[in-house]
């Protein structure tokens, strides 16, 4: 899931300076589950633009504005409100905002509402953090399910380190030191070997942005 935070709505009317008629695009999943992009979300900041002056023509709300199919469907069934906007606001992810980008045919000005942070599991009390780095090369495997490159604050492939304090990080004395809880639970499966294997460093080639996977062929 990728978690957003709504801009502060002075940058956002900030961003909308010279723009009056708006047209809002939410998001029915990450954005909504974040309470950035949702019905209720959508309804707030159309409030709050019409108070400061701007005219917000209708908005939609797509499964998934990430997805071609799903923002082309989307946009196709507001066309005529479209053909009047000066903007569109995306209250949705960096994602969804370049590919509103990618799949409008006006060639609309397309501005975020969201903040995008990173991405993340939620617990069943509806919390979110940031488990995985999507470094490209996961190690899960050897580190009993549990990343070392997100949850260790230096990212050790091969810790811990010398500053471990009674099973906290020297960088957070708050958090728990990510190789502890790999040796732990290691341990439990009986599988402490698997600290025995060095782990080469990372290729960072994998790391060079922008990454694609072309499936089409």
């Amino acid at each position: 899931m990728i978690i957003t935070e709504q801009k502060p709505f002075q940058e956002i009317i900030d961003s909308l300076k010279g723009y009056t008629k708006i047209f809002l695009i939410g998001c029915g999943e990450c954005a909504t589950t974040c309470k950035t992009g949702g019905e209720e979300e959508l309804l707030k900041i159309k409030s709050q633009l019409e108070a400061s002056g701007k005219i917000v023509l209708g908005m939609c709300i797509p499964g998934s504005p990430c997805l071609a199919p799903q923002i082309k469907t989307e946009l196709a069934k507001n066309m005529k409100l479209l053909r009047e906007a000066d903007a569109i606001l995306a209250m949705a992810c960096g994602l969804g905002v370049q590919s509103i980008k990618d799949n409008d045919r006006l060639g609309l000005i397309i501005l975020p509402g969201c903040n995008t942070l990173f991405g993340a599991v939620m617990d069943a009390q509806g919390n979110f953090f940031e488990k995985c780095s999507l470094c490209g090369e996961c190690v899960l495997d050897v580190t009993a399910g549990i990343c070392p490159i997100t949850l260790c604050s230096k990212g050790i492939l091969n810790g811990p380190c010398g500053g471990v304090n009674k099973g906290k990080c020297e960088v957070d004395k708050d958090k728990d030191c990510a190789w502890v809880l790999i040796y732990r639970e290691l341990e439990k499966r009986k599988k402490l070997d698997e600290l025995k294997k060095i782990q080469a460093p990372k290729d960072f080639k994998k790391a060079t942005k922008p990454h694609k996977l072309i499936l089409a062929k």
